[in-house]
């Protein structure tokens, strides 16, 4: 009996190794059961906010004694492809990110429901699934828009208000491409389009222009059509192509093919752009890592101006990006105390003040200080936002479809015509996998 013993706690110590060993290359942190009540695990996917995310943990810990690890994941992992990985290995966080519907399928009946939390009536950004439970913890809201930057385009006479039709932003890329050297740009537009670690760039968050640009936030005509077959609207899309296109004419061609997402951020904010495909969390890292790049071009105000691909185009897209759930079977109780601790004033502060967040939390007594939080914040109060129905396209459209197909495009590989035809082919050969 004892010689079973033995080989049975050997057995044990064997599969607890390679459980913690199944944490793999993505993660920042080291990974750990979640059985101990006074640890709970947190996977983050905006590795931009990984230094403010940990600093909320230490806070915590110094307050109640609980360990919060932080895993951030970032650079164009299969985020998704990890958690199930780590489902199979039993090796699970006590809290994981979720992206839009496509990733909540992935984890149905396995998320506690969090309908009964006290920070669900403090706001209106909670993911709600089809049966009216709350599995889904906004932590910000953000927006998508083409950030510009306000110096820049004060000195060159453009007033970013006229920007609502293809015409105004070709005159306007125009004026700015006259003026590059005296106002010290290298381009009129930061555009990249690098297919293996930017596809979410060009599939989700430009693609997802076509899709809500213009729309009221119930509008769901194009994201119905995508979801009947992988189907678009040509005369729509062929717009939005030509206004891609001439997004590529200004250009940083020396980037827009194969520049990283790092790179584009930092020539941004060093001024070496007018313009920029991204959206309000790259706020952080300009005041973060980049923060020197900045000082030096000014700490200039940036702002959102809409993808007026077509005439009268007003609207910038907001949402909350992602949202955090709790695994069922993990740390549940310390998992929502943790994230109810996150609505305080105390957490808040750093959400809002350090990692840039635009708070989704009517309570929240914090408004960013991050170079395009007044723009945000202007839409939302004009009523001038619109959704991001991009969250529910089909798993893989961005990353295994769309994604080469604008870099193809921006290579010259295809003229507009064919760019419309060769992604209409690529979203129904997906909706049909």
């Amino acid at each position: 009996m004892k010689g079973k013993k033995l080989l049975a706690l050997v057995l044990a110590l064997v599969l607890m190794l390679s459980l913690v060993a199944c944490g793999g290359a993505a993660s920042t942190t080291t990974t750990t059961s979640s059985s101990n009540s006074n640890t709970i695990r947190l996977v983050n996917g905006k590795i931009e906010v990984d230094a403010m995310l940990k600093k909320l943990a230490q806070m915590y810990k110094e307050k109640t004694g609980v360990n919060v690890e932080i895993e951030s994941m970032g650079g164009g992992i299969d985020i998704q492809g990890t958690l199930k990985g780590y489902y199979q290995a039993k090796n699970m966080p006590d809290i994981f990110v979720n992206g839009g519907a496509t990733d909540f399928a992935n984890w149905t009946g396995l998320l506690a429901d969090m309908s009964g939390e006290a920070w669900v009536s403090d706001t209106d950004a909670a993911y709600v699934d089809e049966n009216g439970a709350v599995i889904g913890f906004p932590y910000t809201v953000e927006a998508i828009g083409l950030a510009y930057n306000k110096d820049i385009l004060a000195k060159a006479g453009i007033d970013v208000a006229t920007l609502t039709s293809p015409a105004a932003y070709e005159a306007a890329f125009a004026t700015l491409d006259a003026q590059k050297d005296d106002l010290g740009l290298t381009a009129v537009i930061g555009y990249y389009t690098e297919p293996v670690n930017l596809y979410w760039s060009s599939g989700n968050h430009i693609f997802g222009q076509y899709l809500d640009a213009g729309l009221a936030r119930d509008d769901t005509t194009y994201s119905d059509l995508l979801a009947d077959g992988g189907k678009l609207d040509v005369a729509r899309y062929t717009d939005f192509a030509k206004f891609i296109g001439l997004m590529q004419k200004y250009a940083d061609q020396s980037m827009m093919i194969s520049g990283t997402y790092d790179q584009e951020v930092l020539n941004f904010a060093s001024g070496k752009y007018a313009f920029v495909t991204q959206g309000n969390w790259i706020g952080a890292t300009m005041t973060s890592d980049d923060a020197d790049a900045y000082a030096a071009a000014g700490s200039f105000q940036a702002g959102f101006a809409p993808y007026a691909f077509q005439d009268g185009i007003d609207t910038i897209l907001t949402n909350s990006p992602s949202w955090w759930s709790v695994y069922k079977d993990g740390n549940v109780d310390a998992a929502k105390a943790f994230l109810q601790w996150l609505t305080t004033d105390e957490a808040q502060e750093v959400l809002v003040n350090e990692a840039g967040f635009i708070s989704p939390f009517k309570s929240c007594k914090f408004v960013a200080t991050d170079p395009f939080a007044q723009s945000v914040s202007d839409y939302i109060a004009a009523g001038k936002t619109s959704n991001w129905h991009w969250q529910s396209n089909k798993e893989g459209l961005a990353q295994n479809y769309l994604g080469q197909v604008f870099n193809d495009y921006a290579q010259g590989k295809l003229d507009t015509d064919k760019f419309v035809e060769v992604c209409q082919q690529v979203c129904a050969a997906c909706y049909a996998s």
